[in-house]
C-alpha cells in the first residue's frame, strides 16, 4: 500500500477519568505520541486490521426486534471505503472536490462517509432543507458528485436529488443508493449523468489508487450550521479534527470493542457522524443503525427497549427531547441491564428529566458539550461521574477552556471569571474547526486573540466541571435586563404535567422582550394553563423573570437532531403578541371578523386585511399601534379571516 501510513494500533481507554487530575495526566505525554493517526481514512485502516470479521454496523430494517438485521464487519467496511473512494477518484473527485450526501439512516451512508474524506472533501447534507438552501450550500462547496437515495422517504429524497442536478452548476454526476429492499432492476433506466451506485463500486477494494498521502491539516469535511435562516455558514473540519474528536471521545468515555450502541442521530449532524459514530468505530465498537428513520421513526421509539435487550446495548445516547420521549415508553419486562452509561448533549437537561429518567429506568443521564466548530464535542462528564443536571464535565485532554464576562453588546469579553460565576465559554482545542467558507463568519466565530466564542452561558465548578445554563442569543432581555431562559423552563418544567417545555421573549413596545413560556404535557395529564404560570411565578424569585403567559401547546418544534427550536417559537410567541394588538384595535373600532397574524419568513409577522369598507381605516390604524414593536410587521390587504394562534414553523435543521 504505497499510500498508506504504517499501521497503528485501534484506539483504546488509557486509563480511567474520574477527575480534572485524570485529564492532566493523560496530557504529560505530547499529543503526537498519545495520538499518531493523522486521518479518518487511518482510523478505518487500523480498525479493520485490529477487529477484522468483528460486526461494525448493523441496519435494522424496521424496528421490530425480531427482525434480521444486516450486518456488515469492519473488514467489509474497509472494503467499502476502499471502493467509494476509488470511485469517486474515478469520477474526478481530488483533494480539494467537495462530494455532496443526500441519505437517509443506512450502511451506504458510511461509505459515502469515508470514502467521500479518503477521495475529498464530503458534505453532509439535511434533506429538510429546501432546494434553494441545499443547492446554495452545495454551490458554495462547488460540490463535483451528489450520493443521494434512490427513494422518497418522508422527505422527497430522490426528486430532490434530481432538480438539484439543475440548480448546482459544479455538479457532475449523481450516484444512486436504492433502497436494501429493492429488486434488481426495479429503478429502471437512469437519466444522462445519473449512476447507479453499487454497480460502480466494483473498484480495487485493497487500497487508495490515487496513492494519497492524507494530512492531519487536509479539510475532511464541510458541515453546515447556521443555514435555517439566511445564507448557509459551511464549517471546514480538518482530518486532524475530527480524529482528535474520536480519540478524545473514547479516552473521556472508556470505550470498549465490547460496546454496543443504537445511533439514532441524523449522520447530516456532527453529533451523529463523529461522536456518534467515528468514535465508536474507532474503538470496535458495534454501532447500531435504527432503520433509515432513525429517531425519527417512532417505532424505534416505542421499541427502544426491546432493541437494547435484543442487541445488549451498553450505552444510550440520545437528546433530551428523545430521552424524554423514551421516558413515556414502558419496559414492558424488557431487560436493560446491559446498558452502563447514558449520555445526552445538544440541549440543556431539565433536572424534572433527569430525575424521571433515573427513577424509571435506574440511569443516570450524564451530560456533554458539542458543537459543529468544535466537530461535535467539546466536554463530557464520564461514566460513573454522577453530576447535576446542566453539569456537561470536563473538558476534554489537551484543550483549553475559559469563562469570560459579557461585554455591553452580550459578546466575550476578555476578563475571565472566578469559579461559580458564569460568563461565555470560550475554547482553544486540537478539534477547533478549520473556520468557515465565509472568511467573515471565521471572524465572528473568534474572539480578537483567537479563543471559540460559542455562544454558550455557563461556569466553572470546584472540580473544574463546565456548567451550562443556556446561549447568549437565547437570553430574554426586559429593559436592559437579562434573563436566563433556564430559570423559567426549571420552574415550569417541575410541574409534574409538564413533558417539555421552553422560554423566549415575545416583542413588547415598552420593555424589547417580555418571557412568556410554551410546554407540552405528559400523555394522559392535565394542566391549565393559568395553573403552569401560577406554578411558575411561585418558584421564579425575580418578578421581571416570571412569565406573562404559559401557552400549552400539542408538539414542541425540534430540530432535526431533536434541539427544541426556539426561534419558531419566538415567532410564534410574536404572533400572539401581534394577534393581541389587533384584536384590540378591531374591537375599539367594532371590526368583525379580525384579520389574523401570520407568520411571514424568517422572523416577520403578516397581518392580511379583507376587502371592506373599514379597510384603509382598520389597516392604518393597526399600521400605528404595531410600529413601536421591536420587529417587522406588515399590514397588506389580503383574506384576513380570524384566527386563533398561528401554528409554529417547523424547524429544518
Amino acid at each position: 500500500m504505497p499510500s498508506a501510513a504504517p499501521l497503528n494500533p485501534a484506539f483504546a481507554r488509557s486509563s480511567t477519568i474520574r477527575s480534572l487530575q485524570d485529564v492532566e495526566r493523560l496530557e504529560r505525554l505530547p499529543l503526537a505520541q498519545a495520538q499518531p493517526v493523522q486521518s479518518t481514512y487511518e482510523i478505518f485502516r487500523n480498525a479493520a486490521h485490529a477487529f477484522g470479521g468483528k460486526t461494525a454496523l448493523t441496519f435494522l430494517p424496521t424496528a421490530d426486534p425480531a427482525d434480521e438485521p444486516i450486518r456488515w464487519s469492519y473488514a467489509q467496511l474497509l472494503t467499502g471505503i476502499h471502493q467509494t473512494a476509488n470511485l469517486l477518484h474515478h469520477l474526478g473527485v481530488g483533494p480539494q472536490d467537495a462530494v455532496a450526501v443526500l441519505l437517509p439512516g443506512c450502511l451506504e451512508y458510511h461509505l459515502a462517509l469515508w470514502g467521500g474524506e479518503a477521495a475529498g472533501i464530503v458534505q453532509p447534507l439535511n434533506p429538510m432543507l429546501t432546494d434553494e438552501k441545499i443547492a446554495a450550500m452545495m454551490q458554495l462547496a462547488r460540490a463535483k458528485v451528489l450520493i443521494a437515495y434512490g427513494a422518497e422517504g418522508d422527505s422527497g429524497l430522490w426528486s430532490k436529488a434530481l432538480r438539484l442536478r439543475s440548480l448546482v452548476p459544479t455538479l457532475t454526476t449523481v450516484l444512486r443508493v436504492a433502497p436494501h429492499d429493492e429488486a434488481p432492476g426495479a429503478a429502471g433506466t437512469l437519466p444522462e449523468g445519473v449512476m447507479d451506485f453499487a454497480a460502480r463500486l466494483c473498484q480495487p477494494a485493497d487500497r487508495l489508487v490515487s496513492g494519497r498521502h492524507i494530512a492531519a491539516t487536509d479539510i475532511a469535511a464541510y458541515f453546515h450550521t447556521g443555514g435555517t435562516t439566511g445564507a448557509p455558514k459551511l464549517a471546514r473540519h480538518s482530518h486532524g479534527a475530527q480524529v482528535f474528536t474520536a480519540w478524545a471521545s473514547v479516552q473521556m468515555q472508556g470505550i470498549t470493542p465490547q460496546d454496543v450502541g443504537i445511533n439514532g442521530y441524523p449522520l447530516f449532524h456532527v453529533a451523529g457522524v463523529l461522536p456518534g459514530s467515528l468514535a465508536a468505530l474507532s474503538a470496535g465498537v458495534e454501532t447500531i443503525i435504527p432503520t433509515t428513520g432513525l429517531f425519527r421513526n417512532r417505532e424505534v421509539i416505542a421499541r427502544y427497549w426491546q432493541l437494547v435487550e435484543r442487541y445488549r446495548c451498553t450505552y444510550l445516547s440520545a437528546v433530551p427531547t428523545v430521552l424524554a420521549a423514551l421516558a413515556n415508553v414502558p419496559l414492558d419486562g424488557a431487560d436493560i441491564s446491559t446498558l452502563r452509561y447514558c449520555r445526552t448533549g445538544a440541549a440543556i437537561l431539565a433536572p424534572e428529566l433527569a430525575v424521571r429518567f433515573e427513577r424509571l429506568f435506574g440511569l443516570h443521564v450524564h451530560e456533554s458539550l458539542g458543537m459543529t466548530e468544535m466537530a461535535g464535542i467539546s466536554t463530557i462528564t464520564p461514566p460513573g461521574v454522577h453530576a447535576p443536571a446542566g453539569c456537561v464535565g470536563w473538558r476534554l485532554p489537551y484543550t483549553q477552556l475559559r469563562v469570560v464576562a459579557l461585554d455591553a453588546q452580550g459578546n466575550a469579553s476578555d476578563q475571565d471569571l472566578p469559579p461559580g460565576q458564569s460568563g461565555m465559554v470560550l475554547f482553544q482545542s486540537p478539534n477547533l474547526f478549520s473556520g468557515f467558507l465565509d472568511a467573515a463568519d471565521t471572524a465572528k466565530a473568534f474572539t480578537p486573540n483567537g479563543w471559540l466564542a460559542t455562544g454558550d452561558l455557563g461556569f466553572v465548578d470546584e472540580q473544574g466541571r463546565l456548567h451550562l445554563s443556556g446561549r447568549s442569543k437565547d437570553l430574554i432581555i426586559r429593559s436592559g435586563h437579562n434573563i436566563d431562559p433556564k430559570v423559567i423552563e426549571d420552574a415550569l418544567g417541575a410541574h409534574p404535567a409538564v413533558q417539555l417545555c421552553a422560554a423566549v421573549g415575545a416583542p413588547d413596545a415598552y420593555a424589547g422582550e417580555l418571557p412568556v413560556a410554551f410546554a407540552t404535557l405528559v400523555p394522559g395529564a392535565e394542566a391549565t394553563e393559568a395553573e403552569l404560570l401560577a406554578f411558575t411565578a411561585e418558584r421564579v424569585d425575580e418578578a421581571v423573570a416570571r412569565p406573562r403567559w404559559v401557552q400549552v401547546i400539542d408538539t414542541m418544534p425540534v430540530t432535526n437532531v431533536g434541539k427544541i427550536y426556539k426561534p419558531a417559537l419566538r415567532q410564534r410567541a410574536a404572533c400572539r403578541t401581534v394577534q393581541a394588538l389587533v384584536d384590540g384595535v378591531c374591537t375599539e373600532l367594532g371590526v368583525a371578523p379580525h384579520p389574523s397574524a401570520q407568520p411571514e419568513g424568517d422572523s416577520a409577522v403578516r397581518v392580511a386585511v379583507a376587502a371592506s369598507p373599514e379597510a384603509a381605516g382598520l389597516m392604518a390604524r393597526l399600521r400605528e399601534v404595531l410600529a413601536p414593536l421591536p420587529l417587522t410587521v406588515r399590514v397588506a390587504a389580503g383574506t384576513g379571516a380570524a384566527a386563533d394562534h398561528p401554528a409554529s414553523a417547523q424547524p429544518t435543521a
